[in-house]
């Protein structure tokens, strides 16, 4: 039942796409909607995400996923919570990882849902290229690389607080056990 639901999801979405995207197939909707599934949990940016994907194919750019990075690393499981993607993750060639790719990977990097797929379909009509994270959980979009440069300069200054912020709270945890570390409870209070 799930898989007939899901290949009649698929269907629909597909007859229902917009003209002029740069899919070819079925599956390579999928594969692009199981990207922008990965790189937004917000609904509201969904079709505006697939729009800068569907851009960047349209103009022969590379995608420059993130979460297809991570995917041609560590597959499903992803990666580890404490580990950022680094220059080298970045730098290796994967059939996934769409920063050494041109076009879309060989396949999905998750399942995804209904509003992913919808986006894909039926994209916001935008001339944006580029985004980065704002800090609050959502994007911010620019049409020409300059202006995205200043979006990921100030997304490097919130990181940066952040990481500051914290160290403080880690060290001020640290600070406290060391203070409760040194009493002794079998010690009657004076």
């Amino acid at each position: 039942l799930m898989r007939r639901a899901h290949d009649r999801l698929i269907e629909e979405t597909w007859n229902e796409r917009i003209d002029g995207l740069p899919l070819k197939t079925p599956e390579e909707m999928v594969t692009l909607a199981s990207i922008v599934e990965k790189e937004t949990g917000k609904a509201d940016e969904r079709p505006r995400v697939a729009a800068v994907f569907i851009n960047r194919l349209n103009q022969g750019m590379r995608l420059q996923s993130d979460p297809t990075i991570l995917y041609g690393i560590f597959g499903g499981k992803g990666r580890p919570a404490d580990r950022a993607i680094t220059r080298a993750d970045i730098d290796t060639p994967t059939p996934y990882n769409t920063y050494q790719i041109n076009g879309l990977p060989p396949g999905p990097i998750a399942n995804p849902g209904r509003a992913a797929l919808e986006a894909v379909s039926n994209p916001s009509r935008t001339k944006e290229l580029y985004f980065v994270a704002d800090g609050t959980g959502g994007h911010v979009f620019a049409e020409h690389l300059e202006d995205h440069n200043e979006n990921v300069k100030r997304w490097r200054s919130i990181e940066k607080r952040l990481r500051e912020e914290q160290e403080k709270l880690e060290a001020a945890k640290a600070a406290e056990g060391e203070g409760a570390a040194g009493e002794d409870p079998a010690q009657p209070e004076p």
